[in-house]
């Protein structure tokens, strides 16, 4: 449905800075300057047609598109990554955790397996170290998924570092020192982010973890302390609170997950406190001290001054883009604040080179940086694919799991919506109940004039899975009536949103 209204999502980037919010809002960069022409030899003189830089989720991904189309037009392509193919998402970020989460939601299911009239015999209890080598097959698995892919399409992959020295190309230095110059038609710039260390006066040393740390951990520890209450810090709190950690989240904006629903923000908070997650809003570390094997902040708050003391300390405010020493000031490619600068077809201010992933600091979500890849690479055979961000789904796998798409209720009105919000409990549901998952919330927001979908909210089980019709909804323009009238099976959660779409509409059938 039309509208002349534009939705303006301030983007959740996973793991951002303490407040988890993007200064530049999506959509803020609808062009640049006109691109600059780069001084090209003839295509015949190009070892490559399309070269990138970075293996990461956006690097393989755009790779891999471009050994697609480099099979019906010509030319080879080439990726260059300096550690494992994958990038952060696959080796110490999406995966890992994902996987750690899964062994603490298992180990928590046998914990009460009672509850459901299961019978467990003997102590329960895990082994870490297997649990962690159960975590690497998988990342090495996946790993080597990549590098079949990568042969499947006749991509080179070329191991080392690697930095523009002209528009053409990128000197490789690989583990040894050895030095290559590659050239190439196009060039794709996806060198992603990593881990921010806050400077807290004080604390460095031993038990000082980011997020890289945590999914490498030898130990779980009996106390810690985590550092920003967005994906990153979160999906640790529930890891180790649920393998026997005390844990603390400290959140320095008034909420967790800064740049979701308040709605959806409260009931996450209200959940993981149940579980025994204390959580701090309003909070900022002044200063730590090692004392005795602990670690000691000092805890500013809007109660005052408080002292807090743990094993280990975790740092989750963030990554920052990897945009230092790969060439762009030499070459003139134009940068921001947050990395590099793009318009909506992911082209520098240099005509043929690109950019997408975590280091042009838009959104910081592996899917994200997949899809601007992907047109990237098609861009770099001639068509013309521009990135649309109004549908971006933004998810934290804590248990229950919390997901959003488009405006929260704030983003909507303060756009001047005038809305239609529908809320439902899925516990409620026959399916949560057969379950054993009984808390949550679903949370739609519309506009109450055409009815079209701006929003969706989700805190409770399989919220990643239950969030993508929401998701294709506002990608579609879909409307309430749309949604209402779509028959879901029963007994299943998906019947949350149903219901939820149906309390906007203002027939909620099953609503207490």
């Amino acid at each position: 449905m039309e509208s002349n209204q534009t939705l303006v999502r301030s983007p959740m980037i996973e793991g951002a800075l303490t407040t988890d919010v993007n200064p530049i809002l999506i959509g803020q960069i609808d062009s640049i300057a006109q691109p600059e022409e780069a001084t090209r030899m003839s295509s015949s003189s190009y070892e490559f047609e399309t070269i990138v830089l970075g293996a990461g989720p956006g690097g393989y991904v755009a790779a891999i598109r471009a050994g697609q189309l480099s099979a019906e037009m010509g030319g080879k392509v080439g990726c260059i990554e300096k550690e494992f193919l994958g990038g952060t998402c696959l080796n110490w970020g999406c995966i890992p955790s994902k996987v750690m989460i899964a062994n603490a939601e298992r180990y928590q299911h046998v914990l009460h397996a009672k509850d459901m009239g299961v019978q467990v015999n003997g102590d329960v209890g895990y082994d870490f170290a297997a649990m962690q080598a159960r975590k690497e097959k998988v990342v090495t698995t996946l790993r080597g998924g990549i590098a079949n892919l990568f042969k499947k399409h006749k991509i080179e992959h070329i191991g080392g570092t690697g930095k523009l020295v002209d528009p053409n190309t990128i000197e490789v230095i690989d583990d040894k020192g050895g030095k290559r110059a590659i050239t190439a038609k196009n060039i794709i710039i996806a060198t992603g982010s990593r881990a921010i260390k806050l400077p807290i006066p004080g604390l460095d040393g031993e038990n000082v973890w980011t997020s890289d740390d945590a999914v490498n951990a030898p130990f779980v520890p009996k106390s810690m302390i985590i550092i920003g209450g967005g994906a990153v810090g979160l999906e640790f709190a529930y890891v180790f609170n649920a393998m026997g950690s005390k844990v603390v989240v400290l959140e320095l904006m008034d909420q967790i997950v800064p740049t979701m629903d308040a709605d959806i923000a409260k009931e996450a908070e209200r959940q993981l406190s149940r579980q025994g997650i204390k959580i701090m809003t309003g909070a900022s570390a002044k200063s730590a001290e090692r004392v005795k094997g602990q670690w000691q902040l000092q805890i500013e708050t809007g109660k005052g001054v408080e002292m807090l003391e743990a094993e280990l300390v975790l740092l989750g405010v963030g990554r920052k883009p990897n945009i230092e020493n790969i060439g762009l000031e030499e070459l003139g490619i134009k940068t921001h604040q947050r990395g590099i600068e793009v318009d909506p077809f992911m082209r520098t201010n240099i005509a043929n080179v690109f950019a997408i992933g975590d280091c042009t600091g838009r959104i910081q979500l592996a899917h994200v940086a997949s899809m601007e890849g992907i047109f990237a690479a098609e861009n770099c055979y001639g068509l013309s694919r521009q990135m649309d961000y109004k549908a971006v789904p933004n998810v934290v796998y804590t248990v229950p799991e919390i997901a959003s798409v488009g405006l929260t209720e704030k983003e909507a009105k303060e756009q001047g919506y005038d809305l239609r919000i529908g809320k439902f409990q899925p516990g409620s549901l026959g399916r949560a109940m057969a379950v054993n998952e009984r808390g949550g919330i679903v949370k739609v927001i519309a506009d109450s004039k055409y009815g079209e979908i701006l929003g969706a909210h989700i805190c409770g089980p399989h919220a990643s899975d239950l969030l993508q019709e929401a998701v294709l909804a506002i990608k579609l323009e879909a409307t309430l009536d749309d949604l209402a009238e779509t028959i879901h099976p029963h007994p299943t959660l998906t019947e949350a949103l149903m219901e939820a779409f149906h309390d906007a509409a203002g027939h909620c059938i099953h609503k207490m």
